[in-house]
């Protein structure tokens, strides 16, 4: 048994968000799916996401799968190993680590076809399902929208929400928005969710790593009344000194690290008590394996470990899988994505996530709608919404 071919297949995918008024917003999201075959002719699937899809493509494609032909699909280790010398030899981090965690989680869904088990339980089994927060407040819906998709999110269950904050405000300097003004209409948006679904409700921010210390602080000091239950990459860059900074005075709990690449990157961030929840994503951190690692690091320092970054489906497995694992994110928007790519995606109830009982990952793509989806143009730059 042994890896015959790797291919990858850059998306860029069209989504519709409509609000609790009917209106409806076009935005969009990238990824890259990673297929991982066998000379017996099983594929495993992984994917990778917030990144440039077309740039992954080519890594995986021209550079990771002439070194993975002929490897033994089951040693994991063994190939996450050669693909990180092969691809960050001098610890780089950025596309290396988003296609290394495509592959590797195609590899563990090939595992989980091989040996009958669903991936949760391959990583441990601990629960058979996960709680889940929905991310349904983004920069295009106004105040009055945002307080309606709120309550609507809040009828159908959920009883953690998130919504952004901050929106690119580094960024987008070039424009007349001085970042005083962009918190201040953070303020008045999150003071009007907090009216809109009572106070039994947890609300979660994250500024998407749109804020400089300065500002980040202010919102910070500002928003404390409104009970928020944590506050997901305040800074630029995910820096650690300022991360710690801000940690100290405010009484918000901080979390960060949805896009990092390296195992080192979360050590960094619990030695320097930087943040109150670490949150590796399975699809942008190497993949299962080595966000187990960090797992451990987070249980070692008794801090939280969390999903940030979207992708429920296939975080669920490390957090259902993992005795300290905890939230999974339900974006909304990245669920209709994977809507179009895969076909028996689990639907959340209560604000809880049931795990499937079928092998690998237990959901499968539409192998007929990922090509139609394929031949449309592709529009450079990662979506986001």
């Amino acid at each position: 048994m042994q890896i015959a071919a790797v291919r990858a297949t850059p998306l860029h995918l069209p989504a519709t968000v409509s609000s609790a008024s009917g209106k409806t917003r076009t935005t969009s999201l990238s990824l890259c799916l990673v297929d991982v075959e066998l000379d017996d002719g099983r594929i495993g699937t992984g994917m990778t996401a917030i990144t440039e899809e077309e740039v992954v493509a080519s890594i995986v494609d021209d550079v990771a799968a002439h070194a993975l032909v002929g490897m033994d699909p089951l040693r994991h280790e063994q190939v996450w190993e050669r693909l990180s010398w092969l691809l960050a030899p001098r610890g780089q981090s950025g596309y290396a680590s988003h296609a290394i965690a495509a592959i590797d989680l195609a590899l563990w869904d090939l595992k989980g076809q091989i040996l009958g088990q669903p991936c949760w339980r391959l990583l441990g089994g601990a629960r058979e399902q996960v709680p889940v927060y929905a991310t349904f407040g983004f920069a295009f819906f106004d105040r009055d929208e945002l307080a309606a998709a709120a309550r609507s999110w809040a009828d159908r269950g959920f009883r953690r929400l998130k919504m952004t904050v901050g929106h690119h405000a580094l960024q987008r300097r070039d424009e007349p928005r001085p970042l005083a003004d962009v918190i201040a209409e953070d303020v008045r948006r999150l003071r009007a969710v907090r009216d809109a679904v009572g106070p039994d409700v947890q609300i979660f921010i994250d500024a998407n790593c749109s804020l400089d210390y300065m500002h980040a602080l202010a919102l910070a000091q500002r928003i404390e009344d409104l009970g928020i239950g944590f506050f997901e990459e305040p800074v630029a860059q995910n820096d650690v000194p300022n991360l710690a900074r801000l940690r100290a005075k405010t009484r918000i709990p901080l979390a960060a690290g949805q896009n990092e690449g390296l195992a080192s990157r979360f050590r960094d961030l619990l030695v320097a008590q930087a943040v109150d929840v670490v949150q590796p994503n399975a699809c942008i951190t190497g993949g299962f394996t080595q966000c187990q690692r960090i797992a451990g690091m987070a249980a070692a320092f008794n801090t939280q470990f969390a999903n940030g970054g979207a992708w429920p489906h296939h975080n669920m497995h490390l957090h259902a899988g993992l005795a300290n694992g905890s939230l999974v994110e339900y974006h909304s928007v990245a669920v209709e994505c994977c809507k179009l790519v895969f076909d028996g995606l689990p639907e959340p109830r209560d604000g809880m996530l049931a795990l499937p009982s079928a092998p690998g990952l237990g959901f499968r793509p539409n192998r007929e709608r990922i090509a139609e989806l394929a031949r449309r143009p592709l529009s450079r730059g990662a979506g986001k919404a």
